[in-house]
């Protein structure tokens, strides 16, 4: 585990711009080649909190002039987050970025200490790889009195961290002409799924609103927002959707929905570069593949079942339900705790014949043929247990972090957090 501790700011120091940028103020990817689909917008916090943000804030001269080094189209509710800290009287912050978002680490830090008026910020250097991995733990551990979470969602509910925690999207501000232009040039006359990751879910809604001749809908799984989808969590598609179309620059995100959703046509929207892919998925691979991990492990004796440490990856709930039906069909444990599920590290475990992991299910459906053993997700091991149905095309389980009663089984953390279910006792 790294944490760098950043000094106090010295406001007269020079600050560092963290990304490349034109005359227009918007960040640019280095490869980008048409960057006027980026659109300078006001980085100003929205809805609710944007009424109690007081006015000496967010017309602080010098704090809008600091927030200007930022890209003008990423939102890091800069506002907000000062305004947070100062009327907590946080005095020492924890931040936690993807590595996408970490050039723009020392900005942050360098604004909240002097305008925030905390003593000091500890930078997370850990690997974070979506919102289950929010370390409010280390952040405890390290006397912070608030975690700023960056570039996910509230899937950790803020009334459950160790330490109070402030989830920050940076929803990225594009233009959705594009986009209403490739729908309204491909899909008339088709009822189309419109998906994203969190950043671009203000886009999808944005097209929603314009858009009266076309058949558009925005899904959503619970606890997310709608149209958005994480890598483990995406939502089933109710028939009749003739295509899904996913904006995001990258395709890990949209693996999910196609995985949950074999028979519907998948397109992707890079907003970067205002392209249209057609996605393709080998779904009939991926099943065998699982199948075959999960015939493997049937036999097994020995099995290690990893808690996943990496923030809050792992839930000891599924934990317990794994460790009490693998004793119940009467095979023996070895509980692990892990942050990084490597195979180098698995194979010292040598008596061990199959392993659990509750970190992330796409470790095993991507990365499980590289072990040298089964490597199952908690929904696998119920369907080799037999306490749930197996899968087919279009039946696999995208619900990992799904809750209510989307949460379908007790291999999701939020099944676990449903409230006890009403029984008819006799009089």
């Amino acid at each position: 585990m790294e944490a760098v501790r950043v000094s106090v700011a010295d406001p007269n120091r020079k600050t560092f711009t963290a990304c490349n940028s034109g005359g227009d103020g918007c960040c640019k990817k280095d490869n980008d080649k048409e960057t006027c689909a980026l659109v300078p917008v006001k980085n100003t916090p929205s809805g609710r909190f944007l009424n109690q943000i007081p006015e000496d804030i967010l017309n602080n001269a010098a704090l809008n002039e600091a927030i200007a080094v930022l890209p003008a189209n990423y939102n890091f509710e800069v506002h907000k987050c000062v305004w947070h800290i100062q009327k907590n009287g946080y005095q020492r912050v924890a931040l936690q970025l993807p590595e996408g978002f970490q050039r723009y680490a020392l900005v942050l830090s360098d604004i909240l200490v002097r305008f925030g008026g905390c003593i000091d910020t500890v930078i997370l250097a850990d690997v974070t790889y979506g919102a289950c991995c929010i370390d409010d733990f280390t952040a405890l551990l390290l006397d912070c009195q608030l975690i700023i979470h960056y570039g996910h969602s509230c899937l950790v509910p803020v009334t459950t961290t160790r330490v109070p925690a402030l989830y920050v999207f940076v929803e990225i501000s594009l233009p959705h002409a594009p986009l209403l232009t490739v729908l309204r040039q491909n899909f008339v006359g088709r009822r189309v799924a419109l998906l994203a990751t969190v950043q671009y879910v203000s886009l999808l809604h944005a097209v929603k609103a314009e858009v009266t001749e076309m058949d558009l809908y925005i899904p959503q799984i619970r606890p997310l927002s709608p149209g958005e989808v994480l890598g483990c969590t995406a939502p089933r598609l109710p028939a009749g959707t003739d295509a899904l179309m996913f904006v995001a620059d990258g395709r890990f995100h949209l693996e999910a929905a196609m995985i949950a959703n074999p028979a519907i046509p998948a397109y992707r929207y890079d907003p970067f570069t205002k392209r249209v892919f057609e996605e393709q998925y080998d779904h009939a691979l991926m099943l065998e593949t699982r199948r075959h991990a999960i015939e493997t492990a049937r036999p097994s004796l020995h099995f290690g079942v990893i808690l996943g440490t990496l923030g809050r990856q792992g839930s000891p709930a599924v934990l317990a339900d794994i460790v009490a039906k693998l004793h119940a069909a009467g095979k023996q444990t070895t509980v692990v705790l892990m942050s990084e599920v490597r195979p180098e590290q698995l194979a010292q475990f040598s008596t061990v014949q199959t392993w659990i992991q509750t970190s992330c299910p796409r470790l095993s459906i991507d990365w499980g043929y590289t072990f040298g053993v089964p490597l199952l997700t908690p929904y696998e091991l119920n369907v080799m247990l037999q306490t749930t149905e197996s899968f087919s095309m279009g039946s696999y389980r995208m619900d990992f972090y799904a809750t209510g009663d989307m949460g379908s089984g007790p291999w999701t953390p939020g099944y676990h957090l449903r409230p006890p279910r009403k029984t008819n006792k006799p009089c």
